[in-house]
């Protein structure tokens, strides 16, 4: 979940009243919502496809993805732009760019299964379930952990599993993983998440100070060893948990 880095407005209409009524805005206020999908397109055109964002299928899916439901109400008419927004708890959701390129990045292939570190409110999740149905995620915040999941469910995110615990340890029950995405700050990698890695698995993460720049690298893991790539600068919240005992 990337750092907050700008000043935010919260502007409240009237479909955000209705939508602050419920837990989720129904289905039938979000299709009629035609602002949303023109400024999806906007962000696909403009934020993604206009930078170093050329997989095909990673466009359809953030152009697909309603990234408005998945941030508060006062901030969904701000949910397509071209920064991160707070969900609570000191957490963000990252800016649309940041979640294509991970995405991107990470190359998920139909069938693998994918474990993100760092559920937050499940927009991440949501976009990487499109690429396969075995996608499990791990929020230490119970309460975020328990927003995203029912969130998830409601919005028809079937094959995501969404689990309260320290994403440090991993998720044994379900590994090895083809792919592992952590979205908060580290000083170092978890060898739990090492371990759980398949051969020939990647792992991509906010890597160095959690407290000011970190490099996003890309592990591959190979007989011979681990494969590192540092890829850009990037600033995102820090990982908390066993990790900040090491």
């Amino acid at each position: 979940m990337e750092r907050l880095r700008v000043p935010l407005v919260a502007i409240l209409g009237f479909m955000s009243v209705i939508a602050a009524s419920l837990s989720l805005p129904s289905n039938a206020l979000c299709e009629s919502s035609d602002h949303y999908a023109a400024a999806r397109r906007r962000m696909v055109l403009y934020q993604l496809k206009a930078r170093d964002i050329t997989s095909p299928k990673v466009l359809e899916v953030l152009g697909t993805v309603k990234r408005h439901l998945f941030v508060g109400p006062e901030f969904a008419s701000q949910a397509y732009a071209d920064h991160p927004l707070p969900i609570g708890e000191g957490q963000t959701i990252s800016q649309p760019y940041i979640v294509a390129l991970m995405t991107q990045t990470l190359d998920v292939k139909p069938g693998e299964k994918v474990l993100e570190i760092g559920t937050g409110c499940g927009y991440q999740a949501a976009v990487l379930s499109h690429f396969t149905d075995h996608v499990r995620s791990i929020e230490i915040r119970k309460d975020l952990a328990e927003s995203a999941s029912r969130r998830l469910k409601a919005l028809g995110y079937e094959n995501v599993g969404v689990k309260h615990g320290d994403g440090y340890f991993g998720w044994p029950e379900y590994a090895p993983f083809d792919a592992i995405m952590v979205t908060a700050a580290a000083n170092h990698v978890s060898p739990f998440l090492l371990d759980q890695l398949k051969m020939g698995g990647r792992l991509l993460i906010p890597l160095g100070s959690a407290t000011y720049h970190q490099t996003l690298t890309r592990i591959t893991k190979t007989p011979k060893g681990n494969e590192v790539e540092h890829l850009l600068g990037v600033v995102f919240v820090p990982m908390v948990g066993k990790i900040l005992e090491e």
